[in-house]
Order: C-alpha cells, then structure tokens, then sequence
C-alpha cells in the first residue's frame, strides 16, 4: 500500500486542479502554495470515503441506472455476462477487471458519462459493513446475489456472517427496484424473505422463474434450455462447467428484467468469452492441456472446479496444482483436507501443493489412499521443475489457488517452455 499524499506534488506537475487530502497531512503539504496557484485543496477527515462520496454525486448527477452484483463466487463471470446481455440493447458501462471494493467502486463509477444507459458493478467484501456501504455508493436499482457460500470466515465468522454480509445489499436497492436472487441457495432465499424489494429468482427449482433444463457439457462448453417465464430459447455457453449455467442464468434474468427480447438475450449469453484465470482451456507447445482457473479460489469454488477438470480430462492423465485458499480463519485445516481428499476423487494421478497448508492438503488427499510419491509439496518455482519432468502430451492440469497465491505464474511458466 502507498501514501497517496506522497505523490501530491506529482499529480499538480502532471496537470491536477485539485487535491482531496486527509486533515492530518495538511500541515507536511504546502497546501498554501497549491491555493496561490489556483489548485483546489480539500481536507477531510477520511478521503477513501471522500472518494466514495463523490463518486455517489457522480452516479447520482449522470442519473444512469445500476445493476450491482455480489455472492461468495460467481461474481464476476455474473457481471461479464449481464454486461453482454444489457450490451445488446443498453449503452453499458462495466467495471474493470476486479474492481469491487470502495476503490474500485467509485473508479468505475467515474468513468460514467451521460451517454450511458446503464452500469454494471460488482461488489466485493472482506468483513461486515463493506456491501453495505459500496451499495450506497453505487445505489442499485437491480441487486444480484449469486450464492453464498464458505469465503471471507476469517472476517464474517461462518456461513449465516456471509449471508449477513452479501443481505446488505438488499436494503440498498432503489424502492422501485428488483433483487435478483438465486432459487437454488436456501440462504439466499432466506434472505428474500426478509426484503421489501421486488424479486426475481432464478436457478434449476421448481420456485425460480429464470430456469435452466437439460444441462449437457458438450466439449469444452455447456448447452441447456433457458426456460423464460413466457418462453424458451437454447443457450450454447462457449465455457465450460454446469456450475456456470448460474451464473448465465442470474444475467439472463436481468435482462428479462429489463425486457430484453429472448433472442437478444441468447446472443449476449453465447458471445461472452471467458474471464481470465476463470476456467480458461489453454494447450501448451508441448500439447499439455491447462485449466486456468488460477482468479482466486474458495472450497466451493475448488469443488466445482475439480468437478470440472473430471469431465474434460475424460481418460486422460489428470494433474492438479493447488495453492491456499485464504481467509477462512478458523476454518482453513479442515477446508484444506476436503479439497486434498476431493481431489483425489477427481481421479488425478499427481497432486502439487504450494502454500501454508499445503500439508493440510496432503493429508486429505493421502486419506483417499493417494500414494506420498504423487503428492509434491514445494514452492512455484520447484513445482514448476517437477512438472516439466513428469508431463506428457495428452495430459490435463488444473491450476488453482487464491488471488493472493499468484498461482498464474505456474500457468505462465508452463506456457513460456519450450
């Protein structure tokens, strides 16, 4: 992290009228200076939410309508593919890369401009409070919560703390607005229960009104039946994983929402390409075959995942290269051990593992009788010397850990050998 204040003097050089700054710097700044030069100099007594409070003015003074999408995975594979939707009919705006805390909230909403019809943000958290205040910021008129799931434990406790958590949302969409919310999720829908605002469901139940039947994995995407609640289209999702199929889901009921023809949907659906580090299928020179899911990492993500990788490696050697999955706090150990036994059940034939519970994941695996000569623990760098020894072409690997884990330089390492 950087003082912004040190870099005061560079901003003005480059051009900048004016300077938000907190009230405990302005006496190390020559704030004077600034004000015989015509430079604005503003001191408040918090500027990241100075920050925040100016990008609410902006939101509210361009008077463009906002889709803000939260829950513990999907979040934003959700925006990507709401944005495709909306495209097709909206001028939309997104937010960039993972721009979802009260920095990157307020920075997506900045680039608004009178132009655009609608914005689609996400919203992330680490602790209790934060949804609710993005969500003041950006002041929804669609609220989407994917799921909830075991993320954030360290800072919201335990499951009912996330949902605690993701609920802030819910009160802060505009009165005449609707909260879309997964079906399939009893405590998402707990949460509808408890809110004023209109809501549309969507997920595989019999309760939601955006449906999804006849799942098929085909290849390396997924096809099923969009059921609209007056029509059904095919949908032919150019990703794999059935789990995604929420995700599609959750957009296409925006778009309904929105009155988005059906067909209009389809078209945004079906051209949505993947995230990076979100389930990308890569193949080295060598004709090894990369699951880049490397984004950030949970236990619900990891299972979907590995339930993934079971289904495209077929009969195929399958590798998995796993790092941390963090902040779970209390339930870190015993997260740790599912994922090394569900890997093993995943069918891999080698196992690595980087990270602080690392041994927590051999463990696991080594319960479900994996052998200790096909577990290897070690940093990026010895995994990455492993692993140019023992693949073969043909070979499936999947690679996944935490943002914080950087598990994209296995990924960049496989792809640069020769």
């Amino acid at each position: 992290m950087h003082d912004g204040h040190g870099f005061a003097d560079d901003v003005i050089r480059k051009g900048a009228g004016g300077l938000v700054i907190r009230k405990d710097k302005k006496d190390e700044l020559p704030y004077q200076t600034w004000s015989e030069k015509g430079i604005v100099c503003l001191a408040v007594d918090d500027t990241t939410r100075a920050l925040g409070d100016l990008a609410a003015f902006h939101r509210k003074r361009t008077n463009v309508s906002v889709v803000a999408i939260t829950g513990s995975n999907g979040k934003t594979t959700t925006r990507e593919m709401t944005a495709a939707v909306l495209s097709r009919r909206f001028n939309t705006l997104s937010s960039s890369k993972n721009f979802n805390n009260d920095i990157g909230v307020p920075l997506t909403l900045f680039m608004l401009n009178s132009d655009h019809q609608w914005a689609v943000v996400e919203l992330g958290m680490n602790a209790p409070g934060e949804i609710d205040r993005l969500a003041e910021i950006c002041r929804p008129d669609i609220g989407v919560i994917t799921n909830i799931g075991p993320v954030h434990l360290e800072g919201v406790g335990s499951l009912d703390g996330v949902m605690r958590a993701k609920g802030e949302l819910l009160p802060r969409i505009n009165p005449d607005g609707t909260a879309v919310l997964n079906a399939d999720d009893h405590r998402v829908v707990s949460l509808a229960e408890k809110t004023r605002t209109a809501v549309l469901f969507f997920g595989t139940s019999g309760r939601a009104q955006i449906r999804a039947l006849d799942l098929k994995g085909r290849g390396r995407g997924t096809t099923f039946t969009l059921v609209l609640l007056d029509e059904q289209i095919s949908i032919d999702l150019k990703i794999p994983g059935a789990f995604m199929v929420s995700n599609a889901l959750a957009a296409a009921a925006v778009g309904y929402q929105l009155g988005i023809p059906a067909a209009e949907i389809k078209a945004g659906l079906e051209s949505f390409q993947p995230v990076q580090g979100r389930m990308n299928i890569l193949e080295t020179r060598k004709g090894i075959h990369i699951i880049d899911d490397t984004y950030n990492a949970n236990p619900r993500s990891m299972e979907a995942a590995l339930t993934t990788f079971k289904e495209l490696k077929g009969d195929n050697r399958g590798v998995f290269v796993a790092g941390d999955m963090l902040e779970l706090g209390a339930h870190a150990e015993s997260s740790h051990y599912r994922i090394g036994a569900l890997a093993v059940r995943s069918g891999i034939l080698r196992l690595y593992v980087t990270g602080a519970f690392a041994e927590k994941v051999t463990a696991g695996a080594h319960s479900e009788n994996m052998e200790l000569q096909n577990i290897f623990r070690g940093n990026k760098k010895e995994i990455l010397e492993d692993l140019a020894r023992w693949l073969q072409p043909g070979d499936w690997i999947l690679i996944k850990g935490s943002r914080g884990m950087r598990m994209e330089e296995i990924v960049e390492g496989l792809m640069n050998e020769d």
